[in-house]
This record gives structure tokens, sequence and C-alpha cells, in this order.
């Protein structure tokens, strides 16, 4: 049964374009002409959330014949209150709406009734007041946290399987820090503990494997640690990664191959500022002026598509028919 892996790999053949883009929007980053008209707004918490949407949407309507999804991250919607979330929900639907898969990046984790509450919230449905059912949030994938064991993570699984939507598990994150519990030997075991994660979440999904081979429960695995990546590529073989670290936290496009399986699929890369904040950048200030930051977004985007394309492409790993 085709499962949301699959759409999302069909997406990727169809972009040629490994790549989610962060819609992670900062008020002091916004182009100056979408917050003018909202400077003496009463409610400033409506203003950004408004003017937050207002730059997402210009971001998707250029994106969105170049990568197949995007991922936005919560917390820069949340610190907005029930605005902010509202723009968050509102973001979803339009990037839907425009065809693009949404990770829903909220790194979700609890046990029991309050994972299952999560899960529905993000992926699942929930009743209304007439006890009937209505969709949450409803992004594709949500990541997730999987260190308080199996039972913060199969109220997850669970509602991937009724809904058919995806999760991706944090299993190696890009952040400088990781290392100090990640990387931790168990000697009972003569692993790291992000190698035990790495066998839980392999083992998880090993029941939820679509048609082309990948399972809808996926994994975060950052593109800052490509030895690590490579570990972890041969312990999940039919894992999809989510791989950040590109870009603006230092990882290249040679630092993401190992991340891919040699027939050149199992991962999609994000960048984030790197690409929603192109015109602030020095290669693009000349060519795209403030008003045109979508412009140089959907540049930076599709700089980003042939690097990592070049990049599989010399590492023998370029999908056939590419």
């Amino acid at each position: 049964m085709e499962n949301m892996t699959d759409k999302l790999l069909k997406k990727i053949d169809e972009t040629r374009c490994p790549c989610v883009v962060g819609l992670d929007p900062r008020i002091e980053q916004i182009p100056s002409f979408l917050k003018e008209h909202k400077k003496h707004d009463p409610n400033q918490k409506r203003a950004v959330a408004e003017i937050f949407l207002e730059f997402n949407q210009l971001i998707i309507d250029q994106i969105k014949d170049v990568v197949p999804a995007v991922k936005p991250q919560i917390a820069f919607y949340e610190q907005y209150g029930h605005y902010g979330l509202k723009a968050f929900e509102d973001t979803v639907k339009y990037a839907q709406e425009n065809g693009l898969i949404v990770i829903g990046d909220a790194k979700r984790n609890d046990i029991g009734s309050t994972a299952q509450g999560y899960a529905k919230a993000f992926l699942g449905k929930v009743k209304g007041a007439n006890d009937q059912e209505i969709k949450g949030i409803d992004v594709d994938y949500l990541t997730v946290t999987p260190y308080l064991g199996s039972d913060g993570v199969k109220p997850f699984i669970d509602v991937c399987k009724q809904y058919h939507k995806g999760i991706f598990c944090l299993v190696k994150t890009s952040n400088p820090s990781s290392g100090e519990l990640q990387d931790k030997n168990i000697e009972k075991e003569n692993k790291t503990i992000y190698e035990l994660v790495a066998e839980y979440v392999a083992q998880s999904g090993s029941d939820l494997i679509g048609v082309k081979g990948y399972s809808s429960i996926g994994a975060v695995v950052g593109a800052t640690y490509p030895e690590q990546a490579k570990k972890l590529r041969k312990l999940m073989p039919k894992t999809m990664f989510l791989v950040p670290g590109y870009g603006a936290q230092g990882g290249g496009a040679a630092d993401v191959v190992p991340c891919f399986n040699e027939d050149g699929y199992g991962a999609i890369v994000n960048s984030s500022r790197g690409i929603i904040f192109a015109y602030k950048q020095d290669k693009y200030k000349n060519t795209f002026k403030e008003n045109h930051f979508h412009f140089a977004a959907r540049q930076a985007a599709v700089e980003m598509q042939k690097d990592i394309y070049e990049a599989l492409k010399n590492a023998g790993k370029l999908p056939k028919g590419w």
C-alpha cells in the first residue's frame, strides 16, 4: 500500500530535488515593506502573525515547483499565541493546496493520552462538540522526540497507520552539543545511544514500508555529522532521513551524501534561513531588492537543488531517470 513516504518520493522525483525549505520566520528579518502597514496595529501579536502568513505565502508561490516540501517550525509561530498558531495552520493549508508536502517541525513527545493528543492534533482527527470527527492541524509528517521510549512514540505510529501520515524521530541531531548524550557509549550493548535509537526507529517502522521500499517512520539525521550518518544509513536502510544542518549550520552538499542510499533516495535535506532570507546574503543583494525577497528565495532553492544534485551525481548516487 502507498504510504506518505511514497508520496514524498514521488514529489522528489517530479522536482528532482530531495530538499525541503524550512519556513522559520523571524520578524526582525522580514522585509520592511511587509511590516510597514502593520506598525500601528494595536494588536501586535495578530499583526506579526498576519505578516508571517503573507511572507510564507509569497515564498511558497515561488518555490512550489522547485522543492517537494516545506517544514514550518512551530516555535516561531507559538511565540505569538493563538494568532501565531493560526498563521502556522494557515501556512500548512496553503502549502498543501499548492501541492507541497508539509513536515510539521514541532518535536512533540509525551506518553499515553497526552501523546495521543499531540498525534491527533497534528496528524489525525479530533472530535467536535457534535461528536463528528474533524481534522486537526493536519500536517503530512511530524517531528517526534523518541527519548521517552516506546510508549512516547507508539501513539504517533498508531495515528500514522490510521491516517496514512508520517513522522521523523530525532536520532542524531545537527546541533554541536548533541554528542553530550547521543554519542555516549552503552557498554553493555557496545553501541552509542543514537545507534540504539536508530535500531528502535527501524524496527518501529518495519510494518509501515511503502511501495517504494521506505517506511513512513523516518529519522532526523544531521548533515553536520557525515561519519555518523554512514553508520545510520546501514542501520536504517528503509528509513527516510530528514537532514537538517545544510547551509547556515555549516553542512555542505558532500556532507549530506552519506544520508542517501546507493539508489539516490532515502533522504530529504533541509535549509531554512539560507532560503527564506536569501535576499540578505551578499551574493543576492545586488540582484534582488527587499521587495523581491521571494524571488531571491526561489533562486537560492534552485541553487540548493543543483548543489545536492551534483553531489549525488559525483558520488554515483543519482536516481535513475534523473
